[in-house]
């Protein structure tokens, strides 16, 4: 399954300088598969260790960290040579023995020709544990499949090009755009989790099959998910972090106009009722990366950051095909587009999650008085607003409040229209699956 994080490997690769890389992120994205992909079709062998099935590769850092004896010693247990100048050496769920992240720093010192790649989940939570490495390691981060991903998983070649052309004057035929628009639902079903995608994409011949599949997948993975909220956190954290991660779905589903409004703190756990008494919980998610938090601000002036406050913001799920299963939100009423003010926030879940996959981390919402705006983008030095619309249906008083008191350069609309650039006008008119290439540009490169 092809993943766009692979070209950044291989430019890490080649990289002067390199350092020891860590790619990070929520479980089950495909870090170890990615991985040994990259190990199999670009160095002449890898070596695979894994430091929560096997707790005897911890033993050997308990001596010390030389890099050249850790080496050696591996390639004992492994039955096999380490070509320290032509191969790839791979440690997974490195979290799992902190101080294999303590010995990067040694060897980015002393062995930087040695192609070192680490994997982890929720290292948000173990690296406090161990002398982590700073300034001595690369970062990747591994999202869910995205949007783009999930076309190339499904073999949709056609379609992906025709996108991939796209400019600011670009046309979409009508009939490209109604089958864009049916992978999209599709792609709400199933999510970007490569599990999930996998199972649809084996059996798609037979939709039925396919989406029971498919959320039975999607349940396991919830359930793994708790367990690790039970392994990480404790009796009772696990409690308040389980009650406040199902409250996402469940806040949503209440709201009435299809946008996501402030998360709300009443009612989720007893004697909790304000930020204060649940931030740990809230850090905990983000730091296992279950959630997506976007601050809410009043102010849309540069910088943004000194207008946010710590307990006003947004959450959304970090897939919406988990955001589904967990919602029980039947497979039939996505496709067919009925389910409601929920279809919004589905919607803006999607839109949030497709830059958190292209890196764009730095979104806001802005609302004032009953005025709201999804997200603001920071385009250079330009605050450009961007509304979600689950429809066609794109007007909006909202957008209007908002181009009056601040008179942006651009608004943009994420929404079931085609695409449509008003460059008189400044008015700017996204399908919702072309977040990815968002903004196009003026003309085609060549």
């Amino acid at each position: 399954m092809k993943r766009l994080i692979l070209q950044n490997l291989i430019t890490w690769k080649y990289k002067k300088n390199r350092k020891p890389l860590i790619i990070k992120g929520v479980r089950q994205t495909g870090k170890t598969f990615i991985l040994k992909k990259f190990g199999e079709s670009h160095f002449p062998t890898y070596h695979y260790v894994n430091f929560e099935n096997n707790h005897k590769f911890a033993n050997l850092f308990k001596e010390n960290f030389d890099p050249k004896r850790i080496v050696n010693d591996l390639s004992f247990i492994l039955d096999k040579p380490i070509d320290i100048k032509n191969d790839l050496l791979l440690f997974d769920e490195i979290q799992a023995c902190p101080a294999a992240l303590t010995s990067l720093k040694y060897f980015s010192e002393q062995l930087p020709e040695l192609a070192l790649c680490c994997a982890g989940s929720l290292l948000g939570l173990h690296l406090g544990e161990s002398s982590f490495p700073v300034g001595k390691v690369d970062f990747f981060h591994m999202k869910p499949m995205c949007f783009v991903e999930f076309l190339e998983a499904t073999g949709d070649h056609k379609s992906l090009d025709i996108l991939n052309q796209c400019v600011q004057t670009t046309s979409i035929p009508n009939i490209v755009h109604e089958h864009l628009w049916q992978q999209l639902k599709i792609y709400f079903v199933t999510g970007g989790l490569p599990e999930v995608v996998q199972t649809y994409v084996d059996n798609q011949k037979d939709l039925y099959t396919a989406f029971t599949l498919v959320r039975q997948k999607q349940n396991e993975i919830i359930y793994g998910y708790y367990s690790d909220i039970a392994k990480h956190s404790g009796k009772v954290n696990a409690m308040h972090i389980d009650r406040v991660w199902r409250a996402i779905p469940t806040q949503l589903a209440q709201s009435q106009n299809g946008t996501a409004k402030r998360f709300q703190f009443k009612e989720i756990i007893p004697g909790a009722d304000r930020y204060n008494r649940l931030a740990n919980v809230i850090d905990w998610l983000l730091a296992a990366e279950l959630i997506i938090k976007i601050p809410i601000i009043e102010h849309a002036e540069l910088p943004l950051t000194a207008y946010t406050k710590e307990s006003h913001f947004k959450l959304y799920l970090f897939d919406v095909g988990i955001l589904g299963a967990l919602s029980d939100l039947p497979p039939k009423s996505i496709l067919d587009y009925e389910y409601g003010t929920y279809k919004g926030y589905f919607a803006e879940n999607f839109v949030a999650s497709e830059f958190m996959a292209n890196d764009i981390l730095n979104l806001k919402s802005w609302q004032q008085n009953r005025a709201e705006i999804e997200f603001l983008y920071l385009l250079e030095d330009q605050i450009i607003p961007i509304e979600v619309k689950s429809g066609w249906i794109t007007r909006s008083q909202s957008l209007k409040n908002y181009t009056e008191k601040y008179h942006p350069t651009f608004r943009v609309t994420f929404s079931a229209k085609p695409l449509y650039i008003d460059l008189k006008n400044h008015g700017c008119h996204y399908p919702l699956y072309m977040v990815h290439w968002f903004p196009l540009k003026v003309t085609q490169r060549l």
